[in-house]
């Protein structure tokens, strides 16, 4: 929990105050324009549906780079582009045939993972399931049965020492042509990742790994252990791409009248990880598209601040903070001139509040003043530290490692994040509109006051 704001006295804090918003009859119009015609789930429907999950280099995270940039433009803002950073050596598209099952004894539809750029199945493959064997003996008894089979990795205990022939093993079920290893999820939240480092399109990895949810992998050991001859079939379309495939940020601006060259920027990634089922909506489509719509709610208020605001869509941040780290080396001679980086990405539920040192507090308290009760029951607060956090999950961190504060939105409400985070469960259906609707408004009014206050926000020393 953070601290309360205490009451502070003099004249310096009443200038600071006062100093730290923009026009009244703006404010108001970004009030009513964010509450009353907000568009974020037009948007996030947008992404989510039509353009789906969006894995670093990706034809998919290309089209949602080109569509939110085309967005950005089609609001009037300006240097709407796209900011190249980087590549990768290989692409990775995740076809629409994702199809694992049990067929025998019983059929069972399976949730399902495989590590982005891993290998797929040619089309669809139909196997025994067979334990995998605990030593070469084992191996050499179910030898004839390895052909084409789909191995049921067994699952090691917390503190239980690695087997010693694994190696051994591994390369004898790979030489013995079986289609594939099926493991368990830790529970029935099924995890994606996956590295493309080290990868090159003459050297692709061939092995198939199958994560599958933890009821579904019971399942299997329950019919085998009873004796049952279990079949289990896999269509898995994994793509890759050659490469390099270029990486870029989406930058949009609305230009500051008076500073500029100074700059507050509203951001979150848009990239996501691609796992079977996942839309990528609610990590990170919510905290993008909230960023989409704040931008469209500024033009629409008719706001002209001060200082720039800069919008920006970071992308491979899954797999590292790779943009925004990209960014900040980039840009290392304007980043004394960013007042702020602000950074949307705890899934769907509402902007409760940012993190700040004391000497911020006054400025940032009379920032977001005009909505901290404005939205019945979605208050925002200040939570003040000693320090601003060096380290974080998220692209704000990659700022305040170089001392340009950068803040994660605490995000507050009903929904359980770790519900969709990476998992097959990250869909449209699971966003909340009216906390999205908070979190639009709340972004653009706090940008918008930054970018009109006297002075840039203080920083740490």
């Amino acid at each position: 929990m953070g601290q309360r704001i205490p009451f502070i006295g003099g004249m310096a804090l009443a200038a600071a105050m006062c100093a730290a918003q923009g026009d009244p009859g703006v404010i108001a119009k970004i009030l009513d324009e964010g509450k009353n015609r907000n568009q974020v789930m037009k948007h996030l429907e947008h992404l989510s549906t039509n353009i789906g999950a969006r894995l670093t280099g990706s034809p998919s995270l290309q089209k949602a780079c080109e569509w939110t940039r085309d967005q950005f433009q089609s609001f009037g803002l300006t240097n709407c582009n796209l900011e190249e950073w980087g590549s990768v050596p290989v692409g990775f598209q995740r076809g629409a045939r994702q199809i694992g099952r049990m067929v025998s004894p019983a059929r069972r539809d399976f949730e399902f993972t495989t590590s982005s750029w891993t290998a797929g199945t040619n089309g669809l493959v139909r196997g025994r399931a067979v334990m995998e064997p605990s030593d070469m003996a084992s191996f050499n008894l179910k030898k004839r049965m390895l052909k084409g089979a789909w191995i049921i990795s067994k699952a090691r205990r917390r503190g239980e020492a690695p087997n010693p022939a694994q190696a051994e093993i591994d390369k004898a079920l790979d030489d013995a042509g079986i289609a594939g290893r099926v493991r368990s999820s830790r529970n029935d939240l099924v995890l994606t990742g996956g590295n493309f480092r080290d990868l090159s399109f003459d050297n692709l990895p061939k092995a198939i790994n199958v994560t599958v949810r933890k009821s579904d992998y019971d399942a299997i050991l329950a019919d085998v252990g009873n004796g049952k001859e279990v079949h289990l079939e896999f269509d898995l379309e994994n793509i890759f791409l050659p490469g390099p495939v270029p990486l870029y940020n989406v930058v949009a601006e609305i230009k500051g009248t008076e500073k500029p060259d100074e700059v507050v920027i509203v951001s979150g990634h848009l990239d996501s990880w691609d796992g079977p089922g996942s839309q990528g909506a609610c990590d990170n489509g919510t905290g993008t598209m909230v960023a989409v719509e704040a931008a469209r709610i500024l033009m629409a208020s008719g706001a002209n601040p001060k200082r720039t605001i800069r919008f920006v869509l970071w992308t491979g941040e899954e797999q590292g903070l790779l943009g925004s780290r990209a960014y900040v080396e980039k840009h290392k001679p304007e980043l004394d001139k960013i007042s702020a980086v602000l950074v949307d990405d705890g899934g769907t539920n509402y902007e409760g509040g940012l993190v700040c040192i004391a000497a911020m507090q006054p400025m940032l308290a009379k920032v977001i003043e005009p909505v901290t009760n404005f939205f019945p029951g979605m208050p925002v607060t200040l939570r003040v530290r000693e320090t601003m956090p060096r380290g974080g999950g998220s692209d704000h961190s990659s700022f305040n490692a170089v001392g340009v504060p950068g803040f994660f939105w605490a995000e507050d409400g009903r929904a359980d994040y770790n519900y969709v985070h990476h998992t097959q469960h990250d869909k449209l259906e699971q966003a909340i509109p009216e906390y999205l609707v908070q979190s639009s408004t709340v972004a653009a009014i706090t940008a918008y006051n930054l970018a009109c206050a006297d002075t840039l926000l203080p920083r740490q020393k």
